[in-house]
């Protein structure tokens, strides 16, 4: 293999990964979007928006990839732009499974008020703060930028997060934010799976509904684990950068950004998705692309 192949076998590699997941969590959606019942009750409501964000952070993050692997240099303020959604779509996914934990907890401990605490109102000022909260981080930096040196956004540079950072407590600040919405959404998960195990042993009439809620809470703890696996990317690419060979950086880096950053943010809504009994047989039905004889009616349990 010439030198000039192997960066672009491995550039076709992570494309064909991230276009093959890319359709997965588009079928999936379309699913979503196939019964009236997936787009009224919250929690589909909150699963599509985790399809969403990780197709648009899987997206950008391929972008970036591209375009630090082909040295391309491009406009602060675009860099700045492609950043912000970046690191906002990477928060979204804990928030978002604090979220959908909640929602099974309310369900299983308060069923009667349910209906009244969770709906499709509620889901969307939860998804609105969500965004709000994630932005934050990356957003005070690059206001800070902006109000530092704005002449600098119209200079072209190779895109990278460290390009923003101008002031050393911005990458304390960075880490604190980070380390928040982990604790905090851990705390969350604990939390809720906690008092759905109480729920399911104090109540008999609920024993099947309250073990379906806590495997649930247990599978968004898993998940929680891939999204810290994403967490640590940064950490790993800083560690490998002093290794001092550049081609050992480049073949670490790039399997640090295959199964590290990559893999753990397609996997995750794939698995959610194939457990759930009412979205896996119609899933399963338009991957097949409706050759099945009768199609799934989507029965929520």
């Amino acid at each position: 293999m010439t030198e000039g192949e192997g960066p672009l076998s491995k550039l076709i590699v992570a494309i064909l990964m991230a276009v093959v997941f890319l359709v997965i969590n588009s079928i999936m959606c379309h699913t979503l979007l196939s019964k009236p019942v997936f787009r009224e009750l919250p929690r589909y409501i909150l699963f599509a928006h985790m399809l969403c964000n990780d197709s648009v952070q899987l997206m950008l993050s391929m972008l970036l990839y591209v375009l630090g692997m082909n040295l391309q240099m491009i406009p602060k303020a675009l860099c700045a732009l492609f950043l912000l959604f970046v690191t906002t779509t990477f928060n979204n996914a804990p928030l978002n499974l604090a979220v959908m934990s909640l929602e099974r907890y309310v369900a299983i401990c308060f069923p009667l008020r349910h209906s009244e605490i969770v709906n499709q109102k509620s889901a969307g000022i939860s998804i609105g703060l969500i965004w709000v909260f994630s932005s934050i981080n990356l957003g005070i930096d690059v206001i800070y930028s902006l109000m530092v040196s704005p002449v600098s956004f119209k200079d072209s540079m190779y895109c990278s997060r460290q390009m923003i950072i101008i002031s050393p407590w911005q990458i304390d600040k960075f880490q604190g934010f980070n380390y928040l919405f982990f604790v905090t959404v851990t705390a969350v998960l604990i939390f809720s799976y906690i008092n759905v195990v109480v729920a399911a042993r104090s109540a008999s009439s609920q024993k099947d509904s309250a073990k379906k809620a806590h495997k649930t809470i247990l599978l968004h703890l898993g998940q929680l684990v891939l999204c810290v696996n994403s967490f640590v990317f940064g950490t790993i690419e800083t560690a490998l950068a002093k290794t001092g060979s550049s081609r050992l950086f480049m073949d670490l880096s790039y399997m640090n950004f295959l199964f590290v950053l990559l893999l753990p943010r397609c996997l995750s809504p794939l698995i959610y998705g194939l457990r759930d009994d009412a979205v896996r047989p119609l899933f399963l039905y338009y991957v097949r692309c409706g050759y099945q004889k009768v199609k799934p009616s989507g029965t929520i349990h």
